[in-house]
């Protein structure tokens, strides 16, 4: 099992983000030195909330990464044109020495999709189109490629990325069985996101794997965004945890929901957000945030991202939680 931290960059409105910097550097050294294995950064553009956008970001903190990946979590892929992406993941593989995972999702607001002037039910096939586009431009070879949303005539990207092949392709998707069928066809992983309950990863897990298998390829990673707050009181960390993520969980709900079966109605829905905390969401003590891991990793979990910040959370409990994981929690998961 390998543990990764998603730093936060979205910050409550009227917060300067330069003046954090500082502080995600220190978190991102202690997860480090604590033998965490990656390092993510999410993405929206035109939010509410301002956000450092992740490829900048990760390349900002490469230096202190240590021999982690850096990893988008994700990046908006439709919203972007695909020769760009392929030239900056091979940039930041190159600032990484060949640390870089490409993390792509499909998006779901509205606002970025009417404001970019593309059609959101083409999304699907953009993704699948730019994927297939910027695998090729990896191998550091002249393509040609003729699609409906894309073409290229001979070119070459002017910079091969460190890893044969280019970052591994990581796809965020829902828990659904669309999801699965395109994190199996797109992705080298799946990771689901944080407010998938227990039951949604025992079916996404083998709906995945059914269809990789299905394509003739390996198992693939099975990847798991989660919330952590600790502290040696359960009930404390709970509701640090849940006043720190109510802020956040407030202004993503200003935004329509990925979808219409169930798996975000917390964003809407006070009763679902209080049920998504209990759960799927990890604020406790760090002796039941191990059984909770173990579970996970029975489940047949490979990865789990795990972010310890959201909106007004201060720096010291993100300390303390980093903490408690490093002295109490990791030591669990060591090789034996």
């Amino acid at each position: 099992m390998k543990f990764g931290l998603a730093v936060m960059n979205d910050f409550p409105p009227g917060v300067v983000p330069a003046d954090r910097i500082a502080a995600l550097r220190e978190q991102v050294r202690l997860a480090r030195d604590a033998g965490m294995s990656s390092i993510w950064a999410l993405q929206h553009v035109l939010g509410n909330l301002p956000t450092l956008q992740p490829l900048p970001l990760l390349s900002a903190l490469a230096e202190d990464s240590g021999e982690m990946t850096l990893g988008t979590s994700m990046l908006i892929l439709p919203l972007h044109q695909p020769v760009t992406v392929a030239e900056e993941f091979a940039t930041l593989d190159h600032l990484a020495n060949g640390r870089a995972i490409a993390g792509f999702a499909a998006g779901y607001r509205d606002n970025e999709f009417e404001t970019y002037a593309i059609d959101k039910k083409s999304r699907g096939k953009i993704l699948t189109e730019a994927i297939d586009l910027i695998r090729q431009l990896w191998t550091g070879e002249p393509v040609s490629f003729s699609g409906d949303f894309f073409n290229v005539d001979n070119q070459k990207i002017s910079l091969k990325p460190v890893q044969q092949g280019g970052p591994p392709v990581w796809m965020g998707a829902g828990p659904t069985p669309a999801g699965a069928r395109r994190a199996a066809r797109l992705g080298d992983a799946w990771i689901l996101p944080p407010a998938a309950s227990p039951e949604k990863i025992e079916a996404s897990l083998q709906g995945y794997r059914e269809e990789r298998a299905k394509l003739g390829r390996n198992a693939g990673t099975f990847a798991l965004r989660r919330e952590l707050v600790l502290d040696n009181d359960a009930d404390r960390a709970r509701a640090i945890g849940a006043a720190a993520r109510d802020g956040v969980t407030k202004a993503y709900g200003e935004f329509n929901a990925p979808d219409k079966q169930g798996n975000y109605d917390h964003l809407a829905d006070a009763a679902a957000a209080e049920r998504v905390i209990d759960q799927s969401y990890i604020f406790t003590d760090p002796q039941t945030a191990v059984e909770k891991f173990k579970a996970l990793q029975a489940q047949g979990v490979d990865h789990i991202v795990l972010r310890m910040q959201w909106y007004d959370m201060p720096q010291e409990q993100v300390l303390n939680t980093l903490e408690l994981f490093r002295t109490q929690v990791l030591p669990a998961f060591a090789d034996k």
